[in-house]
Protein backbone atom coordinates (compact mmCIF):
# COMPACT_ATOMS: atom_id res chain seq x y z
CA UNK A 1 0.00 0.00 0.00
CA UNK A 2 2.98 2.22 0.79
CA UNK A 3 4.36 1.77 -2.57
CA UNK A 4 0.93 3.46 -4.34
CA UNK A 5 1.15 7.00 -5.20
CA UNK A 6 -0.72 9.15 -6.09
CA UNK A 7 -0.84 10.88 -9.31
CA UNK A 8 -0.14 15.01 -9.09
CA UNK A 9 -0.23 17.47 -11.65
CA UNK A 10 3.31 18.32 -13.77
CA UNK A 11 4.49 21.50 -12.96
CA UNK A 12 6.57 22.19 -15.54
CA UNK A 13 10.14 22.98 -14.16
CA UNK A 14 12.69 25.31 -15.69
CA UNK A 15 16.14 22.88 -15.61
CA UNK A 16 18.22 25.73 -16.22
CA UNK A 17 18.92 25.68 -12.64
CA UNK A 18 18.86 22.31 -11.44
CA UNK A 19 21.01 22.71 -8.40
CA UNK A 20 18.13 24.54 -6.56
CA UNK A 21 15.07 22.94 -6.68
CA UNK A 22 13.01 25.66 -5.60
CA UNK A 23 14.06 28.09 -8.11
CA UNK A 24 14.06 25.74 -10.92
CA UNK A 25 9.92 25.40 -11.06
CA UNK A 26 10.40 29.64 -11.81
CA UNK A 27 7.01 31.65 -10.94
CA UNK A 28 5.72 28.10 -9.13
CA UNK A 29 8.29 28.41 -6.34
CA UNK A 30 8.05 32.37 -5.71
CA UNK A 31 6.35 31.66 -2.48
CA UNK A 32 9.07 28.98 -1.32
CA UNK A 33 11.63 31.60 -2.58
CA UNK A 34 10.50 34.88 -0.91
CA UNK A 35 10.17 32.36 2.54
CA UNK A 36 13.61 31.50 1.79
CA UNK A 37 14.92 34.96 1.02
CA UNK A 38 13.09 36.13 4.28
CA UNK A 39 14.47 33.70 6.12
CA UNK A 40 18.23 34.28 5.28
CA UNK A 41 16.91 37.83 5.20
CA UNK A 42 15.69 37.79 9.16
CA UNK A 43 18.54 35.52 10.34
CA UNK A 44 21.52 37.78 8.79
CA UNK A 45 19.67 40.65 10.19
CA UNK A 46 19.49 38.97 13.87
CA UNK A 47 23.63 38.19 13.32
CA UNK A 48 24.15 42.40 13.16
CA UNK A 49 21.92 42.94 15.98
CA UNK A 50 23.84 40.09 18.01
CA UNK A 51 27.25 41.63 17.19
CA UNK A 52 26.04 44.85 19.48
CA UNK A 53 24.14 43.06 22.48
CA UNK A 54 20.73 42.81 21.07
CA UNK A 55 18.47 39.85 20.87
CA UNK A 56 15.80 41.24 18.40
CA UNK A 57 13.73 39.08 16.27
CA UNK A 58 13.02 40.85 12.63
CA UNK A 59 9.00 40.82 13.00
CA UNK A 60 9.40 42.98 15.92
CA UNK A 61 10.32 46.14 13.43
CA UNK A 62 7.03 47.26 12.21
CA UNK A 63 5.57 47.63 15.66
CA UNK A 64 7.92 49.04 17.27
CA UNK A 65 8.64 51.93 14.03
CA UNK A 66 4.39 52.34 14.85
CA UNK A 67 4.07 52.52 18.39
CA UNK A 68 7.20 54.85 18.45
CA UNK A 69 5.58 56.68 15.33
CA UNK A 70 1.57 56.84 17.21
CA UNK A 71 2.95 56.52 20.78
CA UNK A 72 -0.14 54.11 21.63
CA UNK A 73 -2.06 52.12 18.82
CA UNK A 74 -4.59 49.12 19.19
CA UNK A 75 -4.44 45.76 17.67
CA UNK A 76 -6.62 46.42 15.11
CA UNK A 77 -5.30 49.29 14.63
CA UNK A 78 -1.10 47.78 13.97
CA UNK A 79 -2.70 45.18 12.14
CA UNK A 80 -4.38 48.05 9.41
CA UNK A 81 -1.37 49.77 9.25
CA UNK A 82 1.16 46.75 8.80
CA UNK A 83 -1.51 44.89 6.13
CA UNK A 84 -1.45 41.64 8.09
CA UNK A 85 -3.98 39.96 10.83
CA UNK A 86 -4.93 40.42 13.82
CA UNK A 87 -3.62 37.13 15.01
CA UNK A 88 0.47 37.43 13.46
CA UNK A 89 0.12 41.12 15.17
CA UNK A 90 -1.27 39.72 18.60
CA UNK A 91 1.56 36.98 18.68
CA UNK A 92 4.29 39.51 17.82
CA UNK A 93 2.68 41.54 20.92
CA UNK A 94 3.48 38.65 22.85
CA UNK A 95 6.63 38.01 22.37
CA UNK A 96 7.76 41.94 22.86
CA UNK A 97 5.41 41.77 25.84
CA UNK A 98 7.46 39.02 27.27
CA UNK A 99 10.53 40.87 26.22
CA UNK A 100 9.47 43.76 28.53
CA UNK A 101 9.89 46.45 25.43
CA UNK A 102 5.93 46.79 24.94
CA UNK A 103 2.82 47.28 27.75
CA UNK A 104 -1.34 46.25 27.30
CA UNK A 105 -4.01 48.86 28.76
CA UNK A 106 -7.05 48.69 28.71
CA UNK A 107 -8.89 51.43 26.15
CA UNK A 108 -11.15 53.67 28.53
CA UNK A 109 -12.82 54.34 25.44
CA UNK A 110 -13.79 51.13 24.67
CA UNK A 111 -12.72 48.21 27.36
CA UNK A 112 -12.88 45.30 24.88
CA UNK A 113 -9.87 46.95 23.40
CA UNK A 114 -5.96 47.32 24.98
CA UNK A 115 -3.94 49.87 23.98
CA UNK A 116 -0.30 48.75 23.42
CA UNK A 117 2.42 51.49 24.42
CA UNK A 118 6.10 50.79 24.44
CA UNK A 119 7.33 50.34 27.71
CA UNK A 120 10.75 52.37 29.22
CA UNK A 121 12.79 49.75 28.57
CA UNK A 122 11.17 49.85 24.89
CA UNK A 123 11.97 52.95 24.30
CA UNK A 124 15.63 52.43 25.51
CA UNK A 125 15.67 49.22 23.68
CA UNK A 126 14.17 51.27 20.59
CA UNK A 127 17.33 53.71 20.72
CA UNK A 128 19.80 51.15 20.97
CA UNK A 129 18.40 49.27 18.03
CA UNK A 130 18.00 52.70 16.06
CA UNK A 131 21.87 52.49 14.51
CA UNK A 132 21.24 48.77 13.72
CA UNK A 133 18.44 49.73 11.37
CA UNK A 134 20.07 52.59 9.98
CA UNK A 135 23.13 50.23 8.67
CA UNK A 136 20.27 47.93 7.35
CA UNK A 137 18.92 50.27 5.44
CA UNK A 138 21.73 51.39 4.25
CA UNK A 139 22.93 47.88 3.11
CA UNK A 140 19.63 47.60 1.18
CA UNK A 141 20.18 51.00 -0.57
CA UNK A 142 23.75 49.10 -1.18
CA UNK A 143 21.74 46.21 -2.78
CA UNK A 144 19.42 48.81 -4.87
CA UNK A 145 22.81 50.70 -5.98
CA UNK A 146 23.62 47.48 -7.42
CA UNK A 147 20.56 47.44 -9.45
CA UNK A 148 18.85 44.95 -7.54
CA UNK A 149 15.07 46.75 -7.41
CA UNK A 150 13.05 44.39 -5.40
CA UNK A 151 10.29 47.02 -4.00
CA UNK A 152 8.66 47.80 -7.93
CA UNK A 153 7.95 44.30 -8.51
CA UNK A 154 6.89 43.37 -4.90
CA UNK A 155 4.70 46.60 -5.39
CA UNK A 156 3.39 45.32 -8.63
CA UNK A 157 2.17 41.96 -7.31
CA UNK A 158 0.47 43.26 -4.74
CA UNK A 159 -0.95 45.32 -7.14
CA UNK A 160 -2.16 42.58 -8.89
CA UNK A 161 -2.84 40.36 -6.47
CA UNK A 162 -5.67 43.02 -5.26
CA UNK A 163 -7.15 43.07 -8.55
CA UNK A 164 -7.38 39.05 -8.85
CA UNK A 165 -6.77 36.76 -5.95
CA UNK A 166 -4.14 33.91 -5.86
CA UNK A 167 -7.11 32.07 -4.89
CA UNK A 168 -9.41 33.01 -7.64
CA UNK A 169 -6.60 32.46 -10.60
CA UNK A 170 -5.64 28.88 -9.55
CA UNK A 171 -9.52 28.24 -8.77
CA UNK A 172 -10.01 29.23 -12.10
CA UNK A 173 -7.06 26.79 -13.84
CA UNK A 174 -8.19 23.81 -11.63
CA UNK A 175 -11.46 24.00 -12.86
CA UNK A 176 -9.87 23.68 -16.27
CA UNK A 177 -7.84 21.34 -14.87
CA UNK A 178 -10.46 18.99 -12.99
CA UNK A 179 -12.85 19.26 -16.34
CA UNK A 180 -9.84 18.07 -19.10
CA UNK A 181 -9.06 15.26 -16.43
CA UNK A 182 -13.06 14.28 -16.24
CA UNK A 183 -13.47 14.64 -19.96
CA UNK A 184 -10.74 12.04 -20.26
CA UNK A 185 -12.35 10.07 -17.62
Amino acid sequence: MCSMRQKTPRVVRDNSSTQDVIAAYASAGVGARLRRLSERIDREARSVYKHIGINFEQRWVGVLILLIEHRAMTVGELARALGITQPSVSQTLRSLQAAKLVAAELDPKDPRCRIQRLTKAGAAFVEKARPVWEALMEAARDLDRAGIDIVTPLAQIERELDKKSLHERALGYLTAVTADVDRRG
